[in-house]
């Protein structure tokens, strides 16, 4: 297996910009879950026109979210990767305004897209073979410090690194699977004590 690459902080907030459009990040899954590909079949795929993938790939590469695959195809023929990077947001008690409406935005398009996945694997499964299987799943809640959660938070990075593969190490069988991950506090309810004590509720 390939390296695992360093975190990446993302602190620019016009690279953020560039990463959060709406766009970009569906080239951005189509590239990691179907591999290169050219700006004439993302448009196919996506539905665009090849002039408005070939503007934002140009706009993800100015920031190294996406980059020319070399020798591949006729020779007029650019093709696009997205290579793999372990990107990461400031913590919000480190965003600027401006950059917690990007943070946002871009986390209520994540988890539609997610749910999208979701819906046509529901769909699909019964077409799988033995894949129809493969949703293993976990709900429940664990008492830890703030400290604590960013070690669970690394912990768990650190898992799914282990089965980052090329192409060349993917072994006969295998298939891309989605991993999603989130934690966040339990919200109190309305009237009830919090954990410093204090009642909170509508007054």
């Amino acid at each position: 297996m390939s390296e695992a690459p360093t975190p990446l902080e993302i602190t620019d907030l016009e690279a953020l910009k560039a990463l959060a459009h709406p766009r970009r990040q569906r080239i951005l899954h189509h590239l990691g879950l179907h591999g290169p590909a050219t700006s004439a079949t993302l448009a196919r795929a996506l539905g665009l026109n090849t002039g408005a993938t070939s503007y934002h790939l140009r706009e993800l590469a100015k920031y190294g979210f996406v980059e020319e695959t070399p020798k591949r195809g006729h020779a007029r023929e650019r093709w696009w990767r997205a290579p793999v990077r372990d990107l990461r947001i400031p913590p919000r008690s480190k965003q600027s305004e401006q950059m917690r409406v990007v943070v946002d935005e871009m986390a209520r398009l994540e988890i539609a897209d997610d749910f999208e996945q979701f819906l046509r694997f529901q769909v699909q499964r019964d077409t799988l073979g033995a894949w129809s299987d493969a949703f293993p799943h976990s709900r429940g809640s664990i008492r830890i410090t703030l400290e604590e959660l960013d070690d669970f938070f690394e912990e768990y990075i650190q898992l799914v690194k282990r089965y980052k593969r090329s192409d060349a190490d993917t072994p006969p069988g295998a298939r891309t699977v989605l991993t999603r991950f989130f934690a966040f506090p339990a919200p109190t309810e309305e009237g009830s004590v919090s954990e410093n004590g204090v009642r909170e509720g509508v007054g």
